[in-house]
């Protein structure tokens, strides 16, 4: 007789491990804060703590999720630049090269006075965007898709090309800098992409937007910048990995472009859904468990934690918690029975330092008819005592695969 097979949903909790401290009375955020529902799913279920990556590495939000997905991040990951591109639908081929992209502000002397052009946005980068596509340099097709506000994605598909170059964008005020290939194969590559960003100000510089903010006094949008060169991967899609229908439920392009190369679909959200402090939480969980009707698993990310450790600002990251807490409790009270649910973060940012860290962050995993442990609090000192130990974020994945009864045998 085989066990029925259960459906799987990831909640993923952005940066929301922390360290301990100061303003809390050396507590972490989690500790702090009262979290009735988190702790209901702790008390429970299973808990644990993970390495992400692995123990001391600091992940990005991109390798994070790619371990979360049951990857090898330093097998399939290439760059921070095809999983931007594809998170806003500029999808390529394997071989294409992908960048993150700026409109920026230069003077006549190539100087760059403003990264973000005023922070620039739509409509009046879809007009800009209009005069850039269609270029082809030395044989290489050009494509670029505007992102939110000032952001955008280039994507440069042809021969020979080489993601192995430094980026035109130097991350400050000053010259542009010139895009050079750390190997002799990528040295094409670079040169494309110097002519490229050449281009990009030789059309808009006197581009009618341009011209209207200049009278206007504004910082003009006249060049763009590119940064993050990665080459699109060849992954096994996760479907047919493994052996389910996936989905991804998130506001964050990022996100979204990781699950897009991964072979998820990626659902619309109603505007509420923002990915940022301003999300409507449950609303993103109410579309997440809608998801499970019609997939096997479902990866949700809710960004605001991540934001408030950036922030750098204690009160708020509790006050995200809170709510946190209270999506939690909509998921308890709607979820199906046959579901196996896992509650963690994809990094640590904690408060004191700003940005990401190497800490384990903590996991619960809760199913119907689960082994419990004494757990009794979802937070990082409770959830290191738990049954799951200490595990690496692509264990995640198959640990809750076998609590689903979906796990294959391993042998005869």
């Amino acid at each position: 007789m085989s066990a029925v097979k259960k459906k799987i949903l990831f909640v993923v909790m952005d940066g929301l491990g922390d360290r301990a401290c100061k303003a809390l009375g050396g507590l972490t955020p989690l500790q702090y804060t009262s979290t009735p529902n988190l702790d209901w799913f702790a008390e429970n279920g299973t808990s644990g703590i993970m390495d992400v990556i692995a123990p001391g590495i600091a992940p990005g939000s991109d390798t994070a999720h790619l371990s979360l997905l049951g990857y090898d991040p330093d097998k399939v990951y290439t760059g921070r630049g095809p999983f931007e591109a594809a998170g806003i639908g500029l999808i390529g081929k394997e071989g294409d090269v992908a960048f993150r992209c700026n409109f920026s502000t230069v003077d006549n002397n190539m100087i760059i006075t403003d990264r973000r052009a005023g922070r620039v946005k739509a409509p009046e980068t879809t007009e800009l965007i209009k005069a850039l596509n269609g270029m082809v340099i030395d044989g290489v097709e050009v494509i670029v898709k505007e992102g939110t506000e000032h952001r955008a994605a280039l994507l440069l598909r042809g021969p020979g090309l080489n993601a192995d170059v430094t980026d035109a964008d130097p991350h400050d005020l000053g010259p542009v800098a010139v895009s050079k290939g750390r190997t002799k194969d990528a040295e094409f590559t670079a040169s494309v992409l110097n002519k490229f960003v050449k281009a990009s100000y030789e059309l808009m510089k006197d581009h009618p937007v341009n011209l209207e903010r200049r009278k206007k006094g504004l910082p003009e949008a006249n060049i763009l910048l590119p940064r993050g060169a990665g080459s699109f991967p060849h992954i096994i899609p996760f479907q047919k990995k493994n052996k389910m229908s996936a989905a991804c439920v998130a506001g964050v392009g990022m996100i979204k472009g990781i699950c897009g190369v991964c072979g998820l679909d990626v659902i619309d959200l109603p505007p509420e859904c923002t990915g940022g402090l301003d999300t409507d939480m449950i609303k993103k969980a109410d579309a997440a468990l809608r998801t499970l009707n019609d997939y096997d698993y479902v990866l949700m990310n809710v960004k605001a934690s991540d934001v408030s450790g950036h922030d750098g600002i204690a009160e708020q990251k509790c006050s995200v918690i809170s709510r946190l807490d209270e999506m939690a409790g909509y998921i308890k009270n709607s979820m199906p029975k046959d579901l196996v649910i896992a509650f963690t973060a994809d990094h640590c940012t904690p408060i004191e330092v700003g940005d990401h860290t190497g800490d384990p962050v903590p996991v619960t995993i809760y199913s119907e008819g689960i082994v419990k442990d004494n757990v009794k609090h979802f937070n990082e000192l409770d959830c290191s005592k738990g049954r799951i130990g200490r595990i690496r974020g692509h264990n995640l994945l198959q640990i809750c695969m076998d609590i689903a009864n979906r796990s294959e045998k391993f042998g005869a």
